[in-house]
C-alpha cells in the first residue's frame, strides 16, 4: 500500500503541475504594495526550513512515546492525546481544506457553467469519503480471510499433533489481534495519503505567492499546523507498529511534502497563476478529495472506534476528558483557520 500511495502522489503531482503552467490571471493587481518578489523568496526559504522542522518534530513526537511510561498506547494519557490530535485533523478537513474548495470553486474566474451551478466541492468530498470507506472495507476482508485461512491451517496442524482444541483458540485470539493491527495499519496509510496531497497543494500555493503579506502569517501558521497534524499522524503510526524502517519513511515523507511543495510553487512561480481557472479547478479538486477523506477518517475510523471501544466505554470520566481533548483539538485548529 506504501508504494501505491507513492504512486498516486506523484501521479497527481505530475498532474497539477502541468495544470498549473498557464498564463492567465484572473483577478491579480500588479499594483499590491505587498507584492516583492524578492523579499518573498527569502521569505520562503526560511518557510521551508521552519515547517520542515515543525513536521518532524510533530509526526516524531509521538513514536518517542514508548520510551516515556505515562504515554504508553495502552494508557489512558495516550488516548487522550490521541483524540486531542483526532480533533485537529477533524478541523483541517472542515475549518481549513474544505472551506479553501469551495471558495476555489465558486470563484468569479471560474465560468458560471458548470462550477457554479453544481456543489462539485460537496460531491467530491462525498465521493472522496465513499472511497475510502470502500478502500478500508476491502483491505480488512482481505486480510481477514486470508488470515482466517492461516488460523484453519494452524488450527488443523495442532489438533494433529496434540489432539485437543486448545490451540485453536488461542490461533483466534491470534486473528482478532492481527485485525485489529490492520486496522490501525490501513487508518494510518490513507489518512497519509490524504494529508500528503493536502500539505502538497498548501505549500505550492505558499511557493507561488509574490505577497510578502500573506506570506509571513502564512509561515508561523502552517508551522503550528504541520506539527499538530503531524501529531494525529504519527500516534496512527504508533499503534500500527510498522518496523522502524516504515515509521521512518512515513515521517520523512509526512514531513517533506509541505517544503516540496513550497520549493516546487517556487519553480512555477513564473508561470503559475492561483486564480487561473486550471489551478482553481485542480487545487478546488484535490482539497475536495482531501477533505473528504480527513473527515472520514477522522469521524469513522478515529474517533467512532476510539469512544466505541471498550477502554473508553468502560469510563464516563475518560469519556468526559478525551471529549474535551477533542474539542480543544478542533478550537485550536479552527483557530488557525483564520491565518492559514
Amino acid at each position: 500500500m506504501t508504494i501505491r500511495s507513492l504512486v498516486i502522489f506523484f501521479l497527481l503531482t505530475q498532474f497539477f503541475v502541468g495544470a498549473f503552467s498557464v498564463d492567465e490571471n484572473c483577478g491579480v493587481s500588479d499594483q499590491n504594495l505587498c507584492h516583492n518578489k524578492t523579499q518573498a523568496l527569502t521569505l520562503k526559504v526560511i518557510a521551508i526550513a521552519a515547517i520542515l522542522t515543525a513536521s518532524i518534530v510533530g509526526v516524531s513526537l509521538p513514536l518517542v512515546t514508548r520510551s516515556v511510561p505515562a504515554l504508553n498506547p495502552e494508557r489512558s494519557l495516550f488516548i487522550i492525546v490521541k483524540a486531542f490530535a483526532s480533533g485537529i485533523i477533524l478541523a483541517t478537513g472542515f475549518m481549513h481544506v474544505l472551506p479553501d474548495s469551495f471558495e476555489m470553486l465558486l470563484s468569479s474566474c471560474l465560468p458560471t457553467k458548470p462550477w457554479h451551478e453544481f456543489p462539485f466541492t460537496g460531491f467530491f468530498a462525498m465521493l472522496s469519503a465513499i472511497i475510502t470507506l470502500m478502500i478500508d472495507s476491502i483491505a480488512t476482508s482481505f486480510y481477514n480471510k486470508r488470515n482466517s485461512k492461516t488460523v484453519v491451517d494452524r488450527v488443523e496442524s495442532d489438533e494433529s499433533i496434540e489432539g485437543n482444541h486448545h490451540h485453536g483458540h488461542h490461533g483466534m485470539s491470534l486473528d482478532d489481534d492481527g485485525s485489529q493491527l490492520l486496522r490501525y495499519r490501513v487508518i494510518a496509510m490513507v489518512l497519509e495519503l490524504g494529508i500528503v496531497v493536502h500539505s502538497v497543494v498548501i505549500g505550492l500555493s505558499l511557493g507561488a505567492s509574490s505577497n510578502t503579506c500573506s506570506v509571513k502569517g502564512l509561515i508561523a501558521a502552517l508551522c503550528f499546523h504541520q506539527m499538530f497534524e503531524g501529531m494525529g499522524l504519527g500516534g496512527c503510526i504508533l499503534q500500527a507498529e510498522y518496523p522502524l524502517m516504515k515509521k521512518a519513511t512515513m515521517a520523512f515523507f509526512f514531513s517533506v511534502t509541505t517544503p516540496f511543495g513550497i520549493a516546487l510553487g517556487i519553480g512555477l512561480s513564473s508561470t503559475y497563476r492561483e486564480n487561473s481557472p486550471h489551478a482553481l479547478i485542480t487545487t478546488g479538486l484535490l482539497n475536495a478529495s482531501s477533505a473528504g477523506l480527513l473527515i472520514y477518517m477522522a469521524l469513522v475510523d478515529l474517533l467512532a472506534s476510539e469512544f466505541m471501544g471498550k477502554k473508553l466505554q468502560g469510563s464516563i470520566k475518560l469519556q468526559v476528558k478525551c471529549f474535551v481533548a477533542v474539542l480543544l483539538g478542533a478550537g485550536l485548529m479552527s483557530l488557525m483557520a483564520k491565518w492559514a
